[in-house]
């Protein structure tokens, strides 16, 4: 297998305009991005609709390709810029598209582990994968707060280490205890915003329209399941810190400026 991983960016940002090029200690998120995830996979690109983003990653020696400005999804742009890569390759006589595992990495995780890839990647181990992606336990000392933030999906899974569910509600409902006895009585999993396709499986998701829990709970994963896609689980014990505003960024530069 071939792991591919692609990282969409774009300029446009209603919290965070020009987010990916925000300076992080003389470089920008993209780069610290694009360097983190290149430890562990066997080729890495940018997909970006806008050319500062792509001579941003021309400079500090990045794969890149431009992908349209009408993609509603990471996926989306992922699967385009895909295309465009294998088009390259096929020219070159070296496209072998059948083993190829494509990696959706979000542009503004620039602490992403190499255990957590690796993680991802072992998922495919298991012949059946489709679709795979990450989760991480909360602990008590996340505290409920955490388990009731409706900007971080719970995941709930079944025997064989598949999703069963996302939502932006706390799955499973503990009835009869008290909700602040729920993270001691019970183990429940925060998604991490990781994504990795077998290619055929890729082509054919981005073909399938909205579905209803999709719509409900804005979270496109549930499209998947609703069309019986299975989606394996890596289970991760690393924290990821994503910057969607510009106060964000003043915590992740303290953790850099820490590490």
């Amino acid at each position: 297998m071939k792991f591919i991983g692609i990282i969409p960016a774009r300029f446009a940002s209603t919290r965070f305009p020009g987010k990916p090029l925000a300076d992080m200690a003389g470089k920008p998120m993209i780069q610290r991005v694009y360097e983190q995830v290149q430890r562990s996979l066997d080729t890495v690109y940018v997909a970006t609709d806008n050319q500062r983003i792509f001579d941003a990653v021309i400079a500090f020696g990045g794969k890149v390709v431009m992908t349209g400005v009408h993609h509603q999804s990471g996926t989306d742009r992922c699967y385009e810029a895909y295309l465009r890569i294998k088009n390259e390759e096929l020219r070159m006589k070296n496209n072998n598209a059948e083993s190829d595992i494509i990696i959706n990495i979000q542009g503004d995780e620039p602490f992403i582990q190499v255990e957590q890839l690796e993680a991802l990647k072992a998922c495919f181990e298991d012949k059946q994968t489709q679709i795979a992606t990450l989760v991480k336990a909360f602990t008590e000392a996340d505290g409920l707060d955490a388990l009731m933030n409706p900007n971080s999906p719970k995941v709930v899974l079944n025997k064989r280490n598949e999703a069963l569910l996302f939502s932006r509600s706390i799955i499973p409902y503990k009835r009869g205890s008290e909700c602040a006895e729920w993270l001691t009585q019970h183990t429940y999993y925060k998604h991490i915003g990781l994504y990795a396709y077998k290619a055929q499986v890729l082509k054919e998701i981005t073909a399938l329209p909205p579905s209803t829990l999709e719509l409900a709970e804005s979270l496109e994963q549930l499209r998947w399941l609703e069309n019986g896609y299975r989606i394996k689980v890596g289970i991760t014990t690393q924290e990821t810190i994503g910057i969607d505003t510009p106060e964000d960024m003043e915590k992740a530069m303290a953790f850099l400026m820490k590490k």
